[in-house]
């Protein structure tokens, strides 16, 4: 791992705690949890590569509702990942703000508003080293929840999002021009059962950017198809 990359991960995992220690201050619910699994990427025609991630994330209600059965809560969490292999694995951070609006005690909906920056890895194409540029992107995710079963302990939530033209940070050396997005989104759905105060969950998840054959997109190594299953769990206090 590069050590850039390294010090990311380390900032990740201070945030994880960071959020943890601070915001529950501040919030009347929160969530966190550790999850591991398998991502699979693949750039371009380039094979696909798997290899195993982890996964930190963490979601508080800053302002909740007083209405238990009608009701608007006010959102905030985050999204760390961290794959093993950074050579084919993307880093990734994630923080948002949203609204959950709740009805009765077992169906929630809502949207984020989100800043998410992925660092993207580099490619080896015929010898020659193809270095992606980082991604900043502003994403408006789109959610639901159901709770079922006894007591409502079971729960199934579906996210996605069309993605937006990212803002490029070039990497040092590079004299590619930054390509232009055609379209891109993501999908993601989980299942969980909680226990109280701790939790699990799966979850999978499917990506795609693709970008305008241009100069910028040389053999359309930007283009990018990802998925994601992890299983994992979570605290709630």
């Amino acid at each position: 791992m590069k050590r850039w990359q390294t010090a990311m991960v380390q900032v990740c995992l201070i945030c994880f705690f960071f959020f943890w220690a601070a915001v529950s201050a501040y919030c009347q619910r929160i969530n966190l949890s550790v999850n591991a699994g398998e991502a699979f990427d693949r750039f371009g025609a380039l094979p696909q590569q798997s290899g195993p991630e982890a996964v930190f994330d963490g979601e508080g209600i800053v302002l909740k509702s007083p209405d238990k059965n009608f009701g608007a809560d006010v959102l905030a969490g985050f999204e760390v990942r961290a794959p093993l292999d950074t050579n084919n694995h993307a880093n990734e951070i994630a923080v948002y703000g949203g609204v959950g609006f709740h009805v009765r005690k077992n169906f929630e909906f809502g949207f984020h508003g989100q800043v998410h920056r992925i660092y993207l890895p580099p490619s080896t194409v015929d010898g020659q080293v193809f270095n992606r540029a980082r991604l900043s992107l502003v994403e408006t995710p789109a959610f639901v929840q159901y709770k079922f079963g006894p007591d409502r302990h079971a729960f199934v939530r579906a996210e996605g999002a069309p993605e937006f033209s990212p803002r490029f940070k070039e990497p040092a050396g590079n004299i590619l021009l930054n390509p232009n997005l055609d379209h891109g989104y993501y999908m993601r759905g989980s299942v969980g059962y909680n226990f109280g105060m701790f939790y699990v969950k799966g979850t999978y998840e499917t990506r795609y950017f693709k970008f305008r054959i241009t100069s910028g997109n040389p053999n359309d190594l930007y283009n990018w198809r990802s998925g994601m299953a992890t299983g994992g769990v979570g605290i709630t206090f």
